[in-house]
């Protein structure tokens, strides 16, 4: 039998990808053992305003230079399987890639409001939850409803770089030299990033790596 992929997957909508997102994405990997992340770029976050977001479009491209050279996909499957909420989407990404063993990536900024997520203890059973330090959002995770139901179920790294010993939940806490980059800092120095980004190819089709595999055939064997 054929080991499992160990892929992460970060969430968030991306807005616009940076320097910090790709930083924690190959920290991840180093510490987890992961083979790949990917990125899913989501069509709309129910939990962020949506007066200042860019097109997907754009969010997705600003991805895919950050992705470079690096074991990361930008994805926006969401699309393709119709969901609009994380627990949804990995419960169809778990049945579709059966083959794949996942852990769910995220900064301690999302666990602060993990509780408000919907289904979030769903979540937690699907596939094992790496958070991800953050700069001025740690003593709200730590102290966060999500975290006093998830405190239980803290294994170390190691544990998940060893194979056959991903069940779920299971939460590892990770901590590396705090990156005070942000999207929100990068709109306000410029506000035409999605234009510029973009140029020529405002009304280019959405195409996603995942679901039309214009790289390499990402379908399991």
């Amino acid at each position: 039998m054929s080991r499992p992929t160990l892929t992460g997957l970060l969430g968030g909508s991306f807005n616009p990808a940076h320097g910090g997102h790709r930083r924690i994405t190959l920290f991840a990997q180093e510490a987890l053992g992961l083979e790949e992340t990917w990125w899913l770029v989501s069509p709309g976050n129910p939990l962020k305003p949506q007066d200042d977001m860019g097109s997907l479009k754009a969010r997705l491209r600003s991805t895919e230079r950050q992705a470079r050279r690096a074991r990361i996909v930008p994805s926006a499957i969401e699309l393709d399987l119709d969901t609009r909420y994380t627990v949804d989407t990995l419960r169809k990404l778990v049945q579709r890639y059966p083959k794949r063993r996942f852990v769910w990536l995220m900064g301690a900024d999302n666990l602060a409001q993990f509780h408000l997520w919907k289904g979030w203890r769903r979540i937690a059973r699907t596939m094992p939850i790496a958070v991800i330090a953050r700069p001025g959002y740690d003593a709200a995770a730590m102290t966060s409803p999500a975290m006093a139901w998830l405190r239980r179920y803290i294994v170390p790294a190691a544990g998940f770089r060893t194979r056959g010993q991903w069940s779920a939940p299971a939460l590892v806490l990770l901590r590396f030299d705090p990156d005070h980059r942000s999207a929100t800092a990068i709109r306000r120095a410029h506000a035409g990033w999605a234009e510029q980004l973009l140029g020529k190819d405002q009304d280019a089709p959405v195409r996603d790596r995942l679901t039309f595999r214009s790289i390499r055939s990402w379908e399991d064997a």
